[in-house]
């Protein structure tokens, strides 16, 4: 089998990954699929992620090398970079575009309305007016929804109950993420309820990352919750690090979060969309649209709860949360 990463190089500051199967034949039983990450090939669940679109393809009689090459892009985190990606993707011809993320599907939609897209962790596809409807997606786009805002309220209720002591939690993402908006509301909503106070705090890159936490880091009994946001997911080892200095509890919806060192994260498992793909990739192969496969909305949900990090903080989690926790890292 030919390696996805036989060939590498460097474009627009994201790492490339070129399968060698000869795309100037005239072969047309090698499919082609050019694949948007809204995250760089640096981090593992990444690189967990498309490897399970590979073997579920493969199980599908799709194989690397044999009938289907992969041209990946990585850290597509917002519309210029998504923009540059698809432009040297649709350069290639593809059979299909896989989207992983709101900047990288925007881009695609923008790019073409021919070649066939499925999508995965894109939040509102509806209301963005990504797709017509969940049942019946039209034009050349479906595929795999992210979490509900509403989920912003359920994660107030988890840090008050893992960090009791918490009457402030701060919540990092960029301003102009319509749906961290949303999950930001959702948030604050719960936050009346509970006595606590939830306030936004925007921001646009790292600096204004540090600046931020910097800041929280010396309130008193205070949280942070980590909405869904490509542009800040992008920084994931950076957050990690400065949450660690400032000892904030912390809860993302990335289970990598909660596994190096925030106190827990919540939210849909982020390989199964990739292996649902594979399946709508095969279907439209075989001839279907992407237009009569409704899109669909996460199925499994994981809570990871780094038990270490509580105990570093000085907080006790519930046995209940515990118990009913799908990962537990001690």
């Amino acid at each position: 089998m030919i390696r996805r990463r036989e060939f590498i190089t460097l474009l627009g500051g994201a790492a490339v990954a070129w399968p060698l199967p000869a795309r100037a034949e005239e072969n047309r039983r090698v499919r082609w699929i050019g694949v948007m990450m809204i995250s760089p090939d640096s981090e593992q669940s990444a690189l967990a992620s498309t490897a399970v679109f590979e073997r579920s393809l493969a199980k599908l009689g799709w194989t690397v090398g044999r009938n289907l090459a992969i041209d990946y892009r990585w850290a597509v985190t917002d519309l210029e970079r998504g923009r540059s990606a698809v432009a040297q993707v649709l350069r290639l011809s593809p059979d299909l575009i896989l989207a992983n993320g709101g900047p990288a599907l925007t881009a695609a939609q923008q790019a073409t309305r021919t070649v066939p897209i499925v999508f995965t962790a894109v939040s509102e596809p509806v209301e963005r007016g990504f797709v017509a409807s969940l049942a019946r997606p039209g034009g050349n786009t479906t595929g795999f929804a992210n979490m509900e805002a509403t989920m912003g309220g359920k994660w107030i209720e988890l840090l008050k109950e893992i960090a009791p002591g918490a009457t402030r939690v701060r919540a990092i993402f960029t301003p102009a993420s319509s749906f961290a908006n949303a999950f930001f509301r959702s948030a604050e909503a719960a936050g009346e309820k509970l006595s606590i106070e939830v306030k936004a705090a925007h921001v646009h890159d790292l600096v204004e990352i540090d600046g931020a936490l910097n800041t929280i880091g010396r309130e008193p009994g205070v949280g942070l919750i980590l909405p869904p946001d490509g542009s800040t997911s992008a920084y994931g080892r950076q957050i990690l690090s400065l949450i660690g200095r400032y000892r904030i509890p912390a809860i993302s919806w990335i289970r990598s979060f909660a596994v190096d060192g925030a106190l827990a994260s919540y939210g849909p498992n982020l390989l199964d969309p990739f292996e649902r793909a594979a399946a709508y990739v095969d279907r439209i192969f075989k001839g279907e649209k992407p237009a009569d496969l409704p899109v669909q909305n996460p199925t499994k949900y994981e809570l990871v709860i780094n038990l270490k990090t509580a105990k570093a903080l000085g907080l006790t989690v519930p046995d209940k949360l515990l118990v009913t926790a799908d990962e537990v890292i001690e």
